[in-house]
């Protein structure tokens, strides 16, 4: 049935002035991760298992990792001083509508070419089924890279979306759902993902090619602060996860407010978390029942990375969004995922889209009218849940700004600067 006209605008609140603060963030890094990765093959002995002429995958992901094709293009040439030929296989499980055309594309809006990572890339979702895991969930290798004569396998190590414990996002996931694709992706989430992730790589490292892999952290500014390259064995790859999620978790970025009226989001996408937005820095009761903390009332989300391809899956995190945003979400790409994703006993809540307003300022200021907050509202903008060494926020929480030794003040407040439409971009 065909929505009536609307008769009426919907009730908005005007916007306190924002101020720009910068965060204090750990910035160490590795200032050329092509030379450290390049070296750390070389020293971890990948001549004695590359022989000249011999094809080698290397896995490339659809997050964004910091430094990702500094990264891929120092295992190339570590490969290529073999005498080896190099190339790059996309895994992301169901990413890019579950096609190798959608998941080659996501890699080349990711700055991935052969020219780029000096590697070409070769995309399919095809695999090769090794049999059932311990769990039961059935272990898959994409068919280029089993066919290959080895794999590296590249992964950050970070928290996830569903889990921070002891054992999250990094070698052993890329494992699972990244070589595994789509199929090895849906089998995982179907008998339980990180039973799975326990699971399935002692197939994946027994009966595929793996020769090492390369685990990276990243520092709160989206750049490598560390780089190891390790054995393929599980046990080895399993160590390193939980070792380096240690790491990882001391430069994890977080919004330093407890309690927000409103928290817009100027971008969401799987280039940015698996859950387009983190749950870890938004608040895991926004996906399950865990408590309210941190406590932000209502969540604006503005836009798609475009990376993302279409995927919005994590907009149902959110209360409202824009038009812009309904007009780059694909339903289709978006459900594959959350299809693939199906796990025993979770939602759907992820996938639907909020109220889409026509603007920013519209979405915002009616974000900010349903919060019923008080006369000094807090809120808080960002770009996004991977990056927030710069926040914008209202005149109510400066005085918390300037009580946390971490938080400058870098713009005094003042109105955010929309456009004539009503728009930040």
């Amino acid at each position: 049935m065909k929505s009536p006209e609307r008769v009426m605008p919907f009730p908005r609140r005007s916007l306190p002035p924002m101020a720009l603060v910068r965060q204090d963030l750990p910035g160490d890094r590795i200032a050329d991760a092509r030379a450290d990765v390049r070296e750390k093959l070389i020293g971890f002995g990948i001549e004695r298992k590359v022989k000249r002429g011999q094809k080698i995958a290397i896995t490339a992901g659809s997050r964004g990792i910091g430094g990702l094709i500094e990264l891929l293009s120092g295992i190339a040439d570590a490969v290529k001083s073999c005498g080896a030929e190099p190339f790059v296989i996309p895994a992301m499980g169901s990413h890019g509508g579950a096609t190798p055309e959608g998941q080659a594309e996501i890699l080349r809006l990711l700055g991935v070419n052969g020219e780029s990572a000096g590697a070409p890339v070769r995309a399919t979702m095809e695999t090769r089924e090794l049999g059932p895991a311990q769990n039961g969930a059935v272990a898959h290798v994409d068919r280029f890279a089993f066919d290959a004569d080895g794999i590296i396998v590249l992964a950050r190590t970070k928290t996830h979306p569903e889990s921070a414990a002891e054992l999250a996002s990094g070698l052993l996931k890329m494992c699972t759902i990244g070589l595994g694709k789509q199929i090895g992706a849906q089998q995982a989430h179907s008998h339980k993902l990180w039973d799975s992730v326990k699971a399935v790589p002692k197939l994946q490292l027994a009966k595929a090619k793996i020769l090492c892999g390369v685990a990276v952290v990243e520092n709160g500014f989206r750049q490598p602060c560390a780089i190891e390259v390790v054995a393929p064995t599980y046990d080895a790859f399993f160590e390193s996860d939980m070792r380096l999620l240690k790491l990882a978790k001391q430069h994890l970025a977080r919004i330093p407010f407890d309690d927000l009226d409103m928290l817009v989001v100027d971008e969401l996408g799987k280039t940015i978390s698996g859950a387009g937005m983190d749950p870890n820095v938004i608040g895991h009761w926004r996906i399950d029942n865990a408590p309210r903390q941190p406590n932000f009332r209502r969540i604006v989300v503005l836009s798609l990375t475009e990376a993302s391809l279409g995927n919005g899956l994590g907009i149902g995190m959110a209360d409202f969004t824009t038009r812009r945003f309904a007009e780059a979400y694909d339903p289709a790409v978006s459900y594959i995922n959350l299809l693939t994703a199906s796990e025993p006993g979770n939602t759907t809540r992820e996938g639907p889209l909020p109220l889409a307003l026509a603007s920013d300022r519209e979405a915002m200021e009616v974000g900010l009218f349903s919060s019923l907050a008080d006369s000094a509202p807090k809120i808080c903008r960002i770009k996004n849940t991977a990056v927030l060494d710069e926040l914008w926020v209202s005149e109510a929480l400066l005085d918390q700004v300037a009580s946390n030794g971490k938080l400058t003040v870098i713009r005094p407040p003042g109105p955010l600067p929309f456009n004539d439409a009503g728009n930040l971009f």
